[in-house]
């Protein structure tokens, strides 16, 4: 992805989706219009964290790179520099994968 022009803010991240495999286990091939939306992708932005009740800020679990699990309906669709991208909050991001 070429530079981005988004900082999130608080404790939410930018994520981009993974592409799911394309065959089944069986060797069918699923077209596109079939296919679910990967529930897992790769950090591109995060925010600095949430402020807690003392206005300290938690810094965030995650970071640019990693790869993430989310939830089916988490996070906003939103194109940034050509690229359709999620906007989620933390919170939304079930763990980090490896």
């Amino acid at each position: 992805m070429a530079e981005m022009n988004f900082r999130p803010l608080h404790d939410r991240v930018v994520v981009r989706r993974v592409d799911s495999e394309e065959k089944t286990a069986g060797g069918i091939i699923i077209p596109d219009t079939a296919k679910e939306k990967p529930s897992e992708g790769e950090i591109v932005a995060a925010g600095p964290g949430a402020r807690d009740e003392n206005g300290k800020v938690q810094p965030l679990d995650v970071k640019a790179g990693d790869r993430v699990l989310f939830g089916k309906w988490s996070g906003t669709e939103v194109k940034l520099n050509g690229e359709d991208v999620l906007i989620m909050k933390e919170s939304d991001i079930m763990g980090i994968v490896g």
